[in-house]
């Protein structure tokens, strides 16, 4: 038990601004071994959002207060996924090649195809978010980012490392393997039949399907990951896992 919540400190201290992970060693092995617990430490960001909301709604309009559930999530997290997207969109968009592309996803300035990326995702998760009704809120909050970083996992066991000169993501798509697939796995299964009863087989089918094809379009136009491509994924993931309990809630 005390490895497990070791693992489960280097998850968020990885993931989060927070240091929660001071003190402990961070080989490439025991990195790779802590993806086990992305999902968890999804659940413990939607837990701290769920506190936020619960807090700040009797005293703030909800259209304020979902922006303002959005922003904690960036600032807890540094922006980081927000970055591999626009470095992402930007190298798929204006590289020809896979040279190319991971050429300019290096680059640290962000390119008109990146900065729309970034404001077209902000607006879909508030706009997904704020239609979700309230009964359904909470489960919505704790679900999404445990969602977002799932996909971080099946995609680092799947695919291979691309960049020959080495990463920190490198570090953890290297060593990954099936324990820290299927623990993460079961986290989000486990979580999304206890949020949404029924409603959670046609979410998980759903994420199933994503996952297959972002793993497949990944190896086609790149041919592995990148730390900036696992960003991009959990963005796109939680967009679409806020759209799709949008649209499981609609009356």
């Amino acid at each position: 038990m005390i490895r497990w919540w070791e693992d489960y400190r280097i998850a968020g201290g990885f993931l989060t601004i927070f240091p929660v992970a001071r003190g402990l060693s961070v080989e490439p092995q025991r990195l790779a071994r802590s993806m086990a617990f992305f999902p968890a430490v999804g659940l413990t960001l939607g837990l701290a959002l769920v506190g936020i909301d619960w807090a700040l709604s009797p005293l703030i309009p909800r259209q304020v207060l979902d922006a303002f559930l959005i922003l904690a999530l960036i600032v807890a997290t540094g922006g980081l996924h927000l970055d591999g997207l626009a470095d992402l969109v930007d190298g798929l968009a204006g590289g020809r090649d896979r040279e190319g592309a991971l050429r300019i996803m290096k680059d640290s300035r962000v390119g008109a195809m990146g900065a729309t990326a970034l404001v077209m995702a902000l607006l879909l998760k508030y706009l997904s978010l704020y239609t979700i009704p309230l009964e359904y809120k909470s489960a919505a909050l704790l679900l999404v980012p445990a969602a977002g970083r799932w996909i971080q996992v099946v995609l680092a066991s799947s695919c291979r490392y691309i960049r020959p000169e080495g990463g920190t993501g490198g570090a953890f798509v290297d060593h990954v393997g099936k324990r820290e697939t299927l623990i993460a796995t079961a986290t989000l299964i486990v979580a999304a039949l206890a949020l949404l009863e029924i409603r959670s087989v046609v979410l998980l089918l759903f994420l199933g399907g994503a996952a297959a094809g972002l793993i497949r379009y990944f190896r086609a136009r790149l041919g592995g990951v990148t730390g900036d491509v696992l960003g991009a994924a959990t963005e796109v993931v939680e967009i679409a896992t806020l759209v799709l309990i949008s649209a499981l809630l609609l009356p």
